[in-house]
């Protein structure tokens, strides 16, 4: 596994530890541009699949799932909750790129799980101003996909509502477990 630790460093171009994280990762992108190739790909993933997962940096989809460049969309929120962003863009993946089926992956551990709608309000009293947005925090992981779910497969805006799968992610094994839509 590559973690921040592990950006390759050299005497040409190399990362330096002074500047902003930014400045780091845009030093990082210069080394990764020098030998890039064009893959040659269009938007359309090579599998027909969309994953929605949390946004949480312990989760190396590709590496976890097997996938490759090109082989998906992937879309990530904080605790890969099913929002109305994420229903607009599953109806982009589908009607416009071909994309057949979704992988929801929600993992143990999750913040959200520690979170409540109070959020918001200690929001507002911060700010002056209350976010549109819930926060979407949840107690029990396997219903919080359950619902996940059945907010896809009940999208009117979707064209594929068959093939909707939901997972949890254990951070601590690696492995997938799925979860009964019932």
């Amino acid at each position: 596994m590559t973690t921040s630790a592990a950006v390759p460093t050299g005497s040409e171009g190399a990362i330096t530890s002074d500047g902003t994280v930014t400045d780091r990762l845009v030093e990082a992108n210069q080394q990764y541009a020098t030998a890039f190739t064009d893959p040659g790909m269009d938007a359309r993933p090579v599998l027909h699949v969309a994953v929605v997962a949390c946004m949480d940096a312990r989760l190396d989809l590709h590496a976890a799932l097997g996938l490759e460049l090109g082989d998906c969309h992937t879309i990530r929120n904080a605790g890969g909750v099913v929002t109305d962003d994420v229903i607009r863009s599953l109806t982009i993946s589908q009607r416009a790129l071909g994309t057949r089926s979704v992988v929801l992956i929600h993992h143990t551990g999750c913040g959200l799980e520690s979170l409540t709608e109070d959020f918001r309000h200690e929001l507002e009293m911060e700010v002056g101003q209350r976010p549109a947005w819930a926060v979407e925090s949840f107690r029990d992981v396997d219903q919080d996909v359950r619902q996940s779910m059945q907010r896809v497969r009940t999208s009117p805006f979707l064209l594929h509502t068959d093939n909707v799968r939901g997972f949890v992610f254990d951070v601590h094994t690696g492995l997938l477990r799925e979860i009964d839509p019932a």
